[in-house]
């Protein structure tokens, strides 16, 4: 009856007969389940969807996919990175039948600064793609390789730094995706410019920084996984700051600026028919609130870029405190080469 309520639309009802139904029969995994996401999307109590989800885990702990709810449930809640890493760790059996799950597990270590183990993670795993899924693991393969690109910079490495950048021009088959035609990786350009201005040599660094100007430069709502990042805008500017531009540099920035204020309290709707949303849709998320994410992450980068770091550091706490496993973020607070 609660399934048939629910189906329906009556909501209430439905959390009723589960409820019913769990005092009934304690040892029914399903019911707690369902109560979870009745509890976390129709009333929005977050604690009791939790208990609920932690109970159904705890009755069939061999259940994959009540797992990966759970971390869901957890991500979405702002547990820290190592809260949910410690979790997975102490399960690998049970993540390693889900790509799902394989890939929240190689992107907390990420997110905690292990890029070299987020690194061996996806190079030992052939991935397949999945709704929901798209573009999710060519992120951490870029993000990865990225990061020890600068922390090879940063060590005075910068040869190292070009090659862990070059790997990216190609994707490896085991990820399961090949690169989109014109996807932009300004990000890349710029920090192989940078290596290549350690090694002297300064026409493939500016061939570098010229290929990093390149793109839209106008900021955006960033709702669906293929949507433009701002990340891709903040280091177009960069490289015009390096071929001599500052002025440019600085309007781009500011027009950042600008945007990320007049949509920071946005309402967001989008069409039913819309491209994939970037996370597997179990428990409903508040659009709102992630567009409020994204434009503070916008004014953090264009802080940066104004070399204002108190208020971009600012930015990127607030960020952080809504939403612990923000990447971008992360890795953005602690860069010291920007």
């Amino acid at each position: 009856m609660g399934n048939y309520w629910y189906a329906n639309g009556n909501f209430d009802e439905a959390i009723t007969c589960w409820e019913h139904s769990s005092r009934l029969d304690p040892g029914f995994p399903t019911v707690f389940r369902n109560l979870a996401l009745a509890y976390y999307n129709k009333v929005q109590d977050s604690k009791r969807a939790l208990t609920a989800m932690e109970t159904a885990f705890a009755l069939d702990g061999a259940d994959a996919r009540l797992l990966m709810e759970l971390d869901l449930l957890h991500k979405l809640c702002n547990y820290e990175p190592w809260e949910r890493l410690r979790l997975l760790e102490s399960l690998p059996e049970l993540v390693d039948q889900r790509n799902d799950l394989y890939l929240e597990r190689l992107t907390l270590y990420n997110q905690l600064g292990d890029f070299e183990t987020a690194k061996a993670l996806i190079n030992a795993r052939h991935f397949q793609p999945w709704e929901g899924g798209e573009g999710k693991i060519v992120l951490q393969f870029c993000t990865a390789n990225v990061e020890l690109a600068k922390q090879a910079i940063e060590n005075g490495d910068p040869a190292r730094a070009i090659a862990l950048l070059n790997e990216l021009d190609v994707y490896p088959d085991n990820l399961g995706e090949g690169k989109l035609p014109g996807k932009p990786e300004n990000d890349i350009s710029y920090w192989k410019g940078i290596a290549y201005e350690l090694l002297h040599d300064a026409a493939a660094a500016r061939a570098a920084f010229d290929q990093a100007k390149q793109g839209n430069i106008t900021p955006t709502q960033a709702i669906f996984y293929n949507d433009p990042q701002p990340d891709n805008i903040f280091y177009q500017a960069k490289a015009w700051q390096k071929t001599g531009n500052e002025k440019y540099a600085r309007a781009i920035f500011e027009n950042m600026l600008v945007f990320a204020k007049e949509h920071l309290h946005d309402k967001i709707r989008i069409d039913y028919f819309a491209v994939s949303l970037p996370e597997l849709m179990v428990f409903d998320q508040d659009l709102d609130e992630k567009n409020h994410i994204h434009c503070l992450y916008i004014m953090g980068l264009a802080y940066l870029g104004h070399y204002e770091k108190a208020l971009a550091q600012e930015c990127f706490d607030k960020i952080l405190a809504k939403d612990s496993n923000h990447i971008g973020a992360i890795v953005h607070k602690h860069c010291n080469l920007l």
